[in-house]
């Protein structure tokens, strides 16, 4: 898993490197001075990852981050700040290992409770201790998130094999598509995974049909929980599943 997760963040800082990310870079750079310093995004990656959290000069660019997010909605200010978190976002992942045992799906939920953090903190009404609220409130949202899933299980019922062989005797029907839920959700996003890291679609891609595909929130959903626009997001939707479709009919 960990070999997964280092590919998937080497990928997300080299497509950071692109002129897509550049040129959002270079913009501002226009509005910003104290921001020409860095040439690119891996040099401030690098300056965001060193030393402590509550640098003046690090809440500063991380400000202008945050409210450019909040201006435009724009996914790549996502894509940056999860880069720079990356680390703090490792650590959560290996200190919460308790709440889920299976790792891929820890880490896409610790990755989708930074992104709506992200999208729901107000930059405006209180601009200090920016780190430490991001990474608070992605505990919040991961812990609200298992805890609804915990609620969910304490409902269902385990069958063992005893009670398996009683019932196939007996000639109840079982919901054989209930139960292999979870192995078909994970088949998905292991496909979803491989297209965004082969580059058919982004990562940004990723996490949307991941959760409209996946866990069946509807577009609309996804775009209240991410803050971007319905219309966005469906357009994205449909984008990256013709991206999908286009390749696997040419195969």
């Amino acid at each position: 898993m960990r070999s997964n997760r280092n590919h998937d963040r080497q990928r997300l800082e080299q497509e950071l490197r692109g002129e897509n990310y550049t040129s959002l870079l270079r913009r501002l750079h226009e509005t910003h001075a104290f921001l020409r310093r860095f040439g690119d995004w891996t040099d401030f990656i690098a300056f965001m990852r060193e030393g402590t959290s509550d640098d003046p000069l690090k809440e500063k660019a991380l400000l202008v981050i945050l409210k450019a997010h909040a201006a435009d909605r724009d996914p790549r200010w996502r894509a940056v700040l999860l880069a720079v978190f990356w680390p703090g976002l490792d650590s959560i992942f290996h200190r919460k290992k308790h709440w889920d045992t299976d790792p891929d799906e820890r880490w896409q939920n610790v990755q989708w409770a930074f992104l709506q953090t992200v999208c729901k903190l107000d930059v405006d009404r209180r601009g200090d201790r920016l780190v430490q609220r991001l990474i608070n409130g992605t505990i919040h949202r991961l812990h609200d998130e298992y805890r609804r899933l915990w609620r969910v299980g304490e409902r269902e019922t385990a069958f063992d094999p005893e009670q398996l062989e009683e019932l196939l005797a007996g000639g109840e029907e079982l919901d054989f598509d209930a139960m292999d839920l979870r192995s078909k959700q994970e088949a998905e996003i292991k496909r979803l995974r491989e297209h965004a890291d082969a580059g058919r679609i982004s990562e940004a891609d990723f996490l949307l049909l991941v959760g409209t595909r996946v866990y069946g929130k509807t577009a609309a959903q996804y775009a209240r929980e991410t803050g971007i626009s319905s219309d966005l997001a469906r357009k994205r939707r449909l984008r990256a599943e013709a991206a999908i479709r286009r390749y696997e009919e040419g195969r």
